[in-house]
């Protein structure tokens, strides 16, 4: 596979080339017109950035251990693979949502983790559960489930960290 993912790329260097001066050159143009866009939705763009992060920390993680050393064949050793990658996961989205999201300055940080801990694991186990029903029960690749369910997850995680556990008093 990376070895088809190179040739795509090395086939195609000129193309992707060219798209990516052709990228530079509107960033360029319109500079003062995308800060503005960016001033305004500021916690909502961190928050997207924060959660593609967080979703490839994830991602990583999952694919590291079903490539490795858990068979996301058997139940119980998906469902392992999937907490394992939640912990690190986890980990990496409340240092960054604390410091560049939400930028928090609650000094009652355990009570702010606890909080962060609760939603995340509350976003777990519906993660968990369409996980086994798609993949244990209906045969679906989890390789695929897994990325289709993340999107899901960055939107609840959002409101749970909005609404719940950085909420401005």
């Amino acid at each position: 596979m990376i070895n088809t993912l190179v040739d795509i790329y090395l086939n195609n260097l000129i193309i992707i080339n060219i798209l990516f001066i052709f990228l530079i050159l509107i960033l360029f143009i319109y500079r003062k017109k995308i800060y503005v866009l960016y001033k305004k939705n500021e916690e909502l763009i961190n928050y997207l950035i924060i959660g593609v992060l967080t979703t490839f920390v994830s991602l990583a993680t999952y694919y590291l251990c079903v490539l490795t050393f858990l068979n996301p064949d058997i139940g119980w050793q998906l469902q392992i693979a999937n907490i394992i990658s939640w912990i690190f996961a986890v980990l990496f989205a409340y240092i960054t949502n604390r410091l560049f999201v939400f930028k928090s300055t609650n000094k009652e940080i355990i009570k702010e983790i606890i909080n962060f801990v609760s939603s995340r694991i509350t976003t777990l186990l519906i993660d968990m559960l369409i996980m086994f029903i798609f993949v244990t029960l209906l045969g679906f690749n989890d390789k695929i489930i897994k990325l289709i369910v993340q999107i899901l997850i960055i939107i609840l995680n959002y409101l749970f960290s909005k609404l719940f556990v950085f909420k401005k008093k």
